[in-house]
């Protein structure tokens, strides 16, 4: 792995951190908020895409079409699952239980080809103990919990298709075409649902707006899509289990802006988590060259 994917890495991870805190503070319904971090990325991306790359979109294959408007579509709901579970659960548990998705897309990974090494197993084992140790001082909810907990399960299987789903058409079309068909499509479904659910399109607080554009830029822009850039270069496996560093800075994050005050086994879990996303990383980058692929910019 070049350093630049790393520090591309590392960006991400960083990003999406911040996801959990933005939405807690804007306290906007979570389909309305998963709605308009796909919309505001849509106008800048649709945009550009029609600008540069519009001979792409028209040879495109019906295949391609297809798969790229699933993507959109299970992006939706990852959105719709992961942030509903916030409204239920800790910052902590929502964002361990939806990194989960490394189990996913080991599970699933095989239909495309994609089967991660020993090595690799080991770390993933060792980074979901450590998630297993954070989440053991966040469930102590009841109920409302549970519902939460299920709904940022559900977030982490719809996470790994996406992932999947991504890695195989980032091999064939550009960063920009691919994500604008996405988040466009992403938007879309979530509007249906926003109709379908009765949950209201304006009348947020100002800071609401700044917070939805927040999203917008940091785990979106900055987060996502720099995923999605990287799916083009690098395994599957190796977004997925990097994301598993996710909970410590949201958990971090939590701590320092919402006052949510990790447990122990928080702080001791993130150090397992960390070692384990290391030897994991390690594993497939020692395993796969840096010229995986051919870049598709």
């Amino acid at each position: 792995m070049s350093r630049r994917h790393l520090l591309l890495l590392i960006v991400g991870v960083t990003a999406v951190s911040f996801s959990a805190v933005l939405i807690r503070l804007a306290d906007a319904p979570a389909f309305a908020v998963a709605f308009y971090r796909c919309a505001f990325a849509s106008v800048i991306l649709v945009p550009i895409g029609l600008l540069r790359h519009r001979g792409e979109y028209r040879r495109m294959t019906r295949v391609q079409w297809r798969l790229a408007l699933l993507s959109g579509a299970v992006l939706a709901a990852h959105f719709a699952t992961w942030i509903s579970s916030l409204s239920f659960t800790t910052v902590a548990a929502a964002a361990v239980l939806v990194q989960a998705q490394p189990v996913f897309v080991a599970m699933l990974g095989r239909f495309v080809g994609e089967v991660p090494t020993k090595r690799a197993l080991v770390g993933l084992g060792i980074a979901l103990a450590g998630a297993a140790v954070i989440s053991s001082g966040g469930f102590a909810g009841g109920d409302r919990a549970v519902l939460g907990d299920l709904l940022a399960l559900a977030g982490a299987v719809f996470a790994a298709a996406y992932v999947l789903l991504g890695r195989s058409l980032r091999q064939e079309l550009s960063l920009v075409t691919y994500t604008s068909i996405v988040y466009t499509t992403a938007a879309a479904v979530l509007a249906l649902v926003m109709v379908v659910s009765g949950t209201a399109f304006f009348g947020y607080r100002a800071e609401a707006w700044l917070l939805f554009g927040l999203m917008t830029a940091g785990p979106q822009f900055l987060g996502h899509t720099v995923f999605n850039y990287l799916l083009g270069h690098v395994r599957a496996s190796v977004v997925a289990i990097s994301l598993l560093a996710e909970p410590v800075g949201a958990t971090v994050l939590a701590f320092v802006i919402l006052h949510e005050t990790p447990p122990v086994s928080t702080l001791i879990g993130g150090a397992i988590v960390l070692a384990g996303v290391y030897l994991a990383i390690a594993a497939e980058a020692a395993r796969i060259p840096d010229v995986l692929a051919q870049p598709v910019e």
